[in-house]
């Protein structure tokens, strides 16, 4: 599932502040699922746009449409005969959406109301973990279905580095090491043969696995925040 969070309100004001009438459009699937653009994140923004205008002085009409999906030709058909009444739109779907949307609407502004953050898990209500980055060269059928690329913090594709202490990653100590979970995985299953093979390397991409707690939500009683480890 594709995992977003919503912008602050302040960066969404700013790229709105030339335009008097805007429509707010949510997207029924990922980022309505990960609490970040549905049909009640739609409402909740515009009622914040809505407060900040008027309290500046400066009011706006905005209108809300949750279509199923963003990124479907299909679902963006039934926005045909409500666009042409704004000036603008704010779409809260995933970068896929946005794109979609300002190439059907090229004469209207589109701006994003969140940020793509990665493809991830549901871990809890409001906690969603990164688990895929899309590296267009999948090697999980020989790494026990745990992915290198995402959770080992060097990216490392074939094989651990020597800094595993204990199962955990020397990069922090809440950090698992990927390649000890592969290990234990693929001996559980009579596979430690698939260690020993070596797969070409995909282009280098230096980050680490991330996390979202959605504003309202806490991760394991933790006092709620949005973070990326």
């Amino acid at each position: 599932m594709i995992i977003a969070k919503r912008k602050p309100i302040e960066e969404i004001k700013d790229m709105i502040k030339d335009y008097k009438k805007i429509l707010t459009l949510g997207c029924g699937t990922c980022v309505a699922v990960c609490l970040a653009g549905g049909e009640k994140e739609v409402d909740v923004l515009n009622a914040q746009l809505d407060m900040a205008r008027r309290l500046e002085d400066n009011p706006l009409e905005l209108g809300a449409y949750t279509p199923e999906r963003q990124c479907d030709r299909e679902y963006l058909e039934e926005l045909d005969e409500i666009v042409g009444d704004f000036e603008a739109i704010l779409s809260l779907a995933c970068g896929a959406g946005v794109q979609f949307v300002a190439e059907r609407y090229p004469d209207k502004p589109v701006f994003p109301a969140v940020d793509t953050t990665f493809i991830g898990v549901n871990q809890d209500v409001g906690w969603y973990e990164e688990r895929c980055r899309s590296c267009s060269s999948c090697v999980l059928g020989l790494t026990g279905g745990i992915c290198p690329v995402t959770m080992c913090a060097k990216g490392l594709f074939n094989g651990p580095c020597g800094g595993t202490n204990n199962g955990m990653c020397e990069v922090s100590k809440e950090q698992p090491c990927a390649w000890h979970m592969i290990y234990e995985r693929l001996q559980k299953q009579g596979r430690l043969d698939c260690i020993k093979k070596i797969s070409p390397l995909p282009e280098w991409q230096n980050q680490v696995p991330r996390t979202v707690v959605q504003p309202g939500y806490s991760k394991s009683g933790e006092k709620a925040e949005t973070e990326e480890a």
